[in-house]
Formats: structure tokens, sequence, C-alpha cells
């Protein structure tokens, strides 16, 4: 067991905010890795399920913070920055040792620049995409952050080259998934037929995405099972909401043959041959599962409309960023139709040298990112706290 970190005169204090699933996930193996080196630590902030299951003190909920696009946060914007300013008293009127924000940029580097101006250290987990638009944040990032966890390893070049700390720790996600999954055992699990086509759909954990997709993605499963009539589509749900957000859809698609899980989103996965998804960090999920995907994504016209000129990269998929090339075809806003969608779907499902080449990169990119990326972030972590005790005592 680790000793206890210098001039550690009570339990160690980790502050931390996550603002999705994504980050939960995250967020919760990295508290894993602290409470295996520092079991009496106190982790509280803002979090998810996983999370506190890990023992974490959520002080709001964070379901709260889970909204996407440049317009529709404006609707949230006075209870978002109501919650950023009594967490931020909280935290300065009873300093933690440090500060980890997990994702969610627009909330977190706010916060981590008040707190870092109060002499709190800060972590940042999960690189906001600078490196793929609104590079003014570099700026920001540099006042509010000692110290950046980047998962993915352009990231990691990125911030070097502009002498920010960062440590590229990998991504967790490639040390959970097994290098090949187990499409068998995986069926088993989820009480399903071992034979036959099943195609995973996933339309996202957000209410707001689920509304823009569920539809798209129903109506695609049934122009798809119109093809291939032995198809079946099974869907896991974010959670309880999500759960009834997507029952009520389903009222008008009682042709498909359709099961919800609670849940079980790798588990779908590895039971799919292949994938239809929305945008985000389950599009990396799903490639290191090895299984053929199709990514999708809607959001309103304006905030498309802007994020469009803003953005500099040329794909939005992980899968597709890694390899530097469209291994997976991403179909967004008005290419993201029924027929588009199941048109590529079946090339997802049939065509086997498509299938090949994609399990060849996947690989690739499943060796280049399992790295065991909640051990190294708490090195990264517990080397800005030494480090910012050494300061105050020198």
């Amino acid at each position: 067991m680790t000793k206890p970190l210098a001039d550690q005169k009570r339990p160690l204090q980790v502050a931390m905010v996550a603002g999705e699933a994504s980050g939960d996930i995250l967020a919760a193996g990295l508290i894993k890795e602290i409470k295996r080196h520092h079991p009496d630590v106190h982790c509280y902030g803002i979090g998810g399920p996983l999370m506190q299951g890990e023992g974490f003190d959520s002080l709001f909920p964070m379901d709260r913070l889970s909204v996407m696009g440049l317009v529709e946060v404006l609707g949230r914007l006075k209870e978002l920055v109501g919650i950023r300013r009594q967490l931020g008293d909280q935290l300065i009127q009873n300093p933690p040792d440090i500060f980890i924000g997990i994702d969610a940029p627009d909330f977190n580097l706010g916060l981590e620049k008040q707190l870092k101006a109060a002499g709190i250290p800060t972590t940042h987990y999960v690189s906001p995409q600078v490196w793929a638009w609104r590079e003014g944040r570099l700026k920001k990032i540099k006042r509010s952050v000692d110290h950046m966890l980047a998962l993915l390893p352009f990231e990691a070049s990125y911030y070097q080259g502009h002498d920010v700390d960062v440590t590229f720790v990998g991504h967790p996600l490639a040390d959970k998934v097994a290098f090949s999954p187990d499409k068998g055992k995986a069926r088993q699990s989820l009480s399903i037929a071992r034979q036959g086509l099943v195609v995973g759909v996933l339309p996202g954990s957000r209410k707001a995405e689920v509304a823009r997709l569920g539809e798209l993605f129903l109506t695609t499963a049934r122009m798809l099972r119109k093809e291939v009539p032995s198809v079946r589509f099974i869907v896991p749900c974010a959670n309880d909401k999500r759960k009834v957000q997507l029952l009520q859809m389903l009222e008008n698609y009682k042709d498909l043959d359709i099961t919800l899980f609670d849940g079980r989103a790798s588990d779908v996965m590895a039971a799919s041959d292949a994938i239809l998804i929305a945008s985000g960090t389950a599009t990396l999920e799903a490639a290191l599962h090895k299984r053929p995907l199709v990514v999708s994504y809607r959001m309103s016209a304006l905030t498309f409309a802007i994020a469009k000129r803003l953005v500099k990269v040329e794909h939005v998929a992980l899968p597709n960023l890694l390899a530097g090339r469209e291994l997976v075809p991403e179909l967004l806003q008005d290419e993201a139709t029924p027929e588009n969608l199941c048109k590529a779907m079946q090339r997802a499902l049939f065509d086997q040298a498509y299938q090949k080449e994609l399990v060849h990169e996947f690989e690739k990119i499943h060796q280049q990112l399992k790295r065991n990326a909640s051990e190294l972030a708490y090195g990264a972590v517990k080397s800005v706290i030494e480090s910012h005790h050494a300061t105050k005592c020198a």
C-alpha cells in the first residue's frame, strides 16, 4: 500500500466533477485506484451512480450537468452557473487536496480557474477538443489546469507542443474491454439466441440525443428488417428515464423484434453483429469490441451550423480520429436519413472484406490505448498533490 502523501494529517480529500455517463465511468475507475492506495480517502463533488458505488459523495445530481450543444445549454445556463458557484464556494471554504474535473469542460474549466486562483491544485481528466475546435480555450486551460490527463496520443503531443503539463494515460475502456470479445458468451449473458443476426442500437444517453435519434434509429431498424427479416435488435438503456423515453417511442414500432436492457451497453456491443450508434465515447467502445459500426448524430440546426464553421477536423467519430481516416461511416445531420443508415448497416452486416479490415484497424487502436489508464492517472494526480505540498512547505 502506498504511504500517505507528504504532510497528510487527515484523510486525503479529492473533489471531482463528472458531467455525464462517460465521465462517470472514468472517474469511478480513478476513485477505485485512489482507494487502493488510500482506503480512507474522501471523494466528493458531482458524480454519477458508478462513482457513488465507489463511495463518492455527490453534492448535486450529475444529470443536471448532462446537456449538449451550443444553443441547448442556454436554457440551462442559470442553473448551471448556480451549481458551479455553490460548489466553488464550498470547495474554497473547505479546500480539498486536489480538484479533478472529468470532461465537461464548459462547466469544469471555469471552476478549475476559480479553485486554482484560490491555491487548490487542479487536474483535468479528458482533454477538451481544442485540437478540433475553439483553440482559444488553450489560454483558459493554462490558467485553470495544473496538469492535463489525456486519453488519446495526439492530444498529449498537442499539449506538449503548447507547454502544458500532460500525461497520456490511454483509455480505461481499452483496459476494460477484452481484446477478443466473446459474442456467444455475451448473448448468453443477455439471454438471447446464439444464432442469428443481431444489431445493437445505441441512440445516446442524454434525453435530447434520444429525442433526436430514437425515432431515426427505429425507423432505420424497420427499414433494415424489411431487407433482412431475420434480424433482431437490442438496445441498452442508459438509465430508467431513457428506458421510459424509448418505451414510449416503441409504441409505434411493435412490428420490430427489439429488446431493451437496463444498462448492459458493453454486453450489447459484444453480442451484436453490427452497431448503429450515436456519435460519442460509445463509438470507441464499439470499436474496441471489434464490431462494425455506423455513426450518426443530429443536433439543432443552429448548433450544427455554428459547429460546422468552428470544427477544424475532418471526422467526429473517435475510431476515425484515431485512424486518421474514415474507417466507419459518419452520417450527420441532413445525411442522417433512414435510407442512408440502412444502406450503411447492410454493408456493416454483410461485407466480409470490410469487416476484416475493421477488425485489423480496431486491434491496432486497442493496443495503442491499453495502458492501465486509472493507474497512470492516479500517479499523475499524486505527483500534482505532492508538488503542491512541497511548494507550500518551501
